[in-house]
């Protein structure tokens, strides 16, 4: 038997011993399958280096501390210089400042986007396994909905969901960057034209990493709706701990974006994700936690409106199929929470949580519930 092989059986015999009949097998394994192939991404040193826009947004944050946070990103963004509106994104004006940087386009929108509590939005250029990245928090749910359209949805007032209490903004064309390349170019060449500067941009846009930024933006609020009272903490501790755990959850997914280029909408990236959070927020993971964050509380009963539902794929699974993961998920947070335990003395380390993370993303989401677990991860089998 190929190692292909072995791997596949002790899926099936995973789903099969959570309950899977033969006729959902196939399913299941398509559902479940490790995201990236093990062979085919090397595992690098982290953290990784810095993206090249974290220069700049390290510039941006020292002129947060003196015009405040809001002001400083409006001097770079044009999207903050507009308002929510419908049908602004079809204006000429829109057009001319977002597709060709020409911010005076703005001025008749002033005062632009308007938020609610500008004074407590805070920005940070904070260090993941996968290097800086800029994390905008706002204070207020309306201002992080507003902040949320204007970045992502064109200025449009698209809806946002209740739930949905962070977004990674990536693709996020920066005029201010283009315009200070096209200075530094024109200092070097005097006498270049108008036309010399465009061809010369023409030849810029296919090097996306020099004009596009990645940001994550965070709302405040008890994490995945769950109140204080019913996971018994404080109600300020677990508002401080939920922010951390927001946070650190955006990170993973920024980590697998970098590491594998993938990103995606699914239970195992979500138990992953949720891992490194709660290592971060509490200093380890608690399956208990993990659980009521996705509506599996009282397993085997499902509780509706838990974030597990969001999770059931494309084509989604069947119901049946579903219930298998619901008890696929409750075991692969058993064996995280001994994970966790084993090593707990390291997970705040980036380079050692890095490492981890890399190994477990090598998974299939069976035999990250499997009972042999701990003995697939080359890093942590001891």
């Amino acid at each position: 038997m190929t190692g292909a092989e072995s791997r596949r059986a002790l899926r099936a015999d995973v789903l099969r011993s959570c309950g899977a009949p033969p006729a959902l097998v196939e399913e299941l394994l398509a559902y479940g399958a490790a995201p990236e192939a093990p062979a085919e991404t090397a595992r690098p040193a982290f953290p990784l280096p810095d993206e090249p826009h974290i220069e700049s947004w390290l510039a941006y944050e020292r002129e947060a501390k003196d015009a405040g946070v809001f002001a400083a990103l409006a001097r770079h963004f044009i999207q903050l210089r507009f308002p929510v509106r419908a049908g602004v994104s079809e204006e000429d004006a829109y057009r001319q400042a977002t597709r060709k940087g020409v911010f005076s386009a703005a001025d008749a929108f002033a005062p632009g986007l308007v938020l609610s509590r500008p004074g407590d939005l805070a920005l940070t250029i904070s260090p993941t396994m996968a290097g800086r990245i800029p994390v905008l928090v706002a204070g207020d749910r309306a201002d992080f909905v507003a902040l949320i359209q204007a970045f992502t949805e064109r200025n449009e007032p698209a809806p946002v969901p209740p739930a949905m209490g962070a977004c990674i903004v990536k693709g996020l064309n920066n005029w201010s960057r283009i315009a200070a390349y096209r200075d530094a170019w024109k200092r070097e060449r005097p006498d270049a034209t108008d036309e010399d500067w465009n061809e010369e941009f023409r030849q810029l846009i296919p090097h996306k990493a020099r004009y596009q930024d990645r940001m994550i933006l965070l709302s405040r609020g008890p994490y995945s709706g769950i109140a204080a009272a019913a996971i018994g903490s404080d109600e300020d501790d677990w508002l401080a701990r939920s922010l951390v755990l927001r946070r650190e959850h955006e990170f993973t997914h920024y980590f697998t974006y970098r590491v594998f280029g993938i990103m995606r909408n699914h239970v195992f990236d979500e138990l992953v994700a949720d891992f490194v959070g709660l290592v971060r927020a509490l200093g380890r993971y608690r399956a208990d936690l993990a659980l009521r964050f996705l509506g599996l509380e009282d397993f085997p009963r499902y509780r509706q409106g838990g974030r597990l539902e969001v999770y059931r794929g494309q084509p989604p699974l069947s119901d049946e199929a579903f219930a298998v993961v619901r008890a696929l998920a409750v075991r692969a947070a058993a064996n995280l929470e001994t994970l966790s335990e084993r090593r707990r003395d390291t997970l705040q380390d980036l380079a050692s949580l890095g490492q981890l993370t890399f190994d477990l993303w090598k998974l299939s989401l069976e035999e990250l519930a499997s009972a042999e677990m701990l003995t697939l991860l080359p890093w942590s089998s001891t």
